[in-house]
């Protein structure tokens, strides 16, 4: 069961920048690597809030974990013996805001922060028996600072995992019942970051959250902050019990990062956290001064080897030509038709490495609003450095279907476009298809699917090649990758 907790958490890690080519990180003697971070050393850093440490466990902290989880700190120095490690806190972990208490780590409405300012000035006087003074807390925490800038300023890298805790109503910065008035990095974690973002060494920013925070301020085009950006950015979520090993994979690696954001990751703190179901009224316009667009978007994802896609087409789905409109190109499809969307993709650089082609649907005039993209199927793509293999995927009109104002679902005569894109943002090629015929209404027994099928043209001049281990079902050198995509 490690041994899938590994795969699956390998997979999910999501490098959403890597600017400065820091990443991979060096190993061997000279090598200096500052880990800093009050979820570096911690191994519930790694667990959501309804893994049962954190569900019944915060219950009882007497007693052990009661599962091994290697902490990040642990697996960085696995995974690069040779370099000189250091590490420091920088602050204490992020706790839920009170009201009412000064509680140790709390940069809320009544507790110091890092800035020195208390909004309650009575509290700087004592904080009742066997409880520390806010000038004694303020003092800690400057003093973890003090530490952790000192370690990143002499330090060659700086890895700064941050993040939640979590918890349940209440008890965490993120989890059920956990909520955030904005999505700034929860308690001193924005402050430790910036002043290490001011040391001028290179920053790998490490999150482990239960919900994506704004770092418009620290990486990514038009920062807003003062200081050097990030030089690299890994979004890792809660990765479970075998998130460290996983996380040191990326950063030493040994694993080629693959994974894909499920959600936007705002600009702003203001901003929203969209998955990619945006209407076209709620894209930037002249309406508003505000630009919604996200710093990196749904289905974003980088890799430490590069990827070439060509031929993007549609083709019938008896493997025919499809009837095309005059001159435009646009293929014609029934309304209750079929058709097949097809590209080759190849592994372009020097290692194997996975990449993920995503189809959404765009619907350009409908008797209700729809989204500018709603992704229907996808299909990661394992290839080795010069392999090539040819995506298809199988699309029928009922996944156009939508429900109209009387509560109807149907497909409706009109135009469409199928876009193969590496996020909801990046879109690669643009098949536009046009339904003749009757409307038509769609129940229950819809089709939800659209299948994926990845089929191995290997290298050329070599035949084909066995492409990197995936776990799928393969006949005749045909694999399916792709789990079913709800339409909603």
């Amino acid at each position: 069961m490690r041994a899938v907790a590994r795969q699956l958490a390998e997979e999910s890690v999501v490098l959403l920048a890597n600017d400065a080519g820091l990443l991979p990180l060096t190993d061997g003697p000279g090598s200096r690597i500052a880990v800093i971070g009050p979820m570096a050393d911690d191994p519930a850093a790694m667990l959501g809030c309804y893994t049962f440490p954190r569900h019944v466990g915060v219950e009882h902290p007497e007693l052990p974990l009661g599962v091994e989880v290697p902490t990040l700190l642990e697996s960085v120095r696995e995974a690069l013996p040779g370099a000189e490690i250091s590490h420091a806190a920088g602050c204490v972990p992020p706790e839920p805001e009170k009201s009412g208490a000064v509680a140790a780590g709390v940069a809320g409405a009544d507790s110091p922060s890092l800035g020195g300012v208390l909004s309650k000035p009575e509290t700087a006087s004592g904080g009742g028996a066997g409880l520390p003074t806010a000038a004694e807390l303020l003092g800690a925490e400057e003093d973890l600072l003090s530490e952790a800038v000192g370690l990143a300023g002499a330090a060659d890298v700086c890895v700064a995992v941050l993040g939640d805790r979590s918890g349940l109503f209440g008890r965490g910065t993120s989890g059920e019942g956990c909520d955030a008035a904005d999505l700034e990095l929860p308690g001193a974690q924005g402050a430790l970051l910036d002043a290490l973002l001011s040391t001028g060494t290179p920053v790998v920013l490490v999150l482990l959250t239960g919900r994506p925070y704004a770092l418009g301020r620290y990486a990514g085009p038009g920062r807003s902050g003062g200081t050097p950006p990030a030089a690299a950015v890994v979004q890792a979520f809660f990765p479970g019990e075998e998130g460290g090993p996983a996380v040191a994979g990326v950063l030493s690696g040994r694993v080629n990062p693959s994974g894909r954001l499920p959600v936007s990751v705002p600009y702003g703190s203001g901003g929203q956290p969209w998955t990619y179901l945006a209407p076209q009224l709620g894209l930037h316009n002249e309406a508003s001064s505000l630009d919604p667009t996200p710093l990196y978007p749904f289905g974003h994802g980088l890799s430490y080897t590069s990827f070439a896609w060509t031929g993007g087409a549609v083709e019938a789905a008896d493997g025919s030509a499809a009837s095309t409109a005059d001159g435009d190109g646009t293929v014609l499809l029934d309304t209750d038709g079929e058709a097949t969307v097809r590209l080759t993709v190849r592994n372009t650089g020097d290692r194997p490495g996975t990449e993920t082609v995503q189809l959404y649907l765009h619907d350009p005039v409908a008797r209700t609003t729809r989204p500018v993209n709603r992704l229907i199927g996808y299909a990661r793509v394992p290839l080795g450095p010069g392999e090539a293999a040819e995506v298809r995927f199988g699309f029928h009109t009922d996944l156009a279907a939508y429900t109209t104002r009387d509560g109807r679902r149907i497909v409706e005569p009109g135009d469409l476009e199928l876009r193969l894109a590496a996020s909801s943002a990046d879109i690669r090629h643009t098949a536009r298809v046009r339904l003749n015929g009757a409307e038509r209404t769609v129940g229950h027994c819809r089709r939800m699917v659209c299948a994926a099928m990845v089929h191995r043209l290997g290298v050329p001049g070599q035949g084909t090649a066995a492409a990197a281990p995936e776990p799928a079902r393969e006949e005749n050198g045909t694999v399916a990758v792709a789990p079913p995509v709800r339409s909603l």
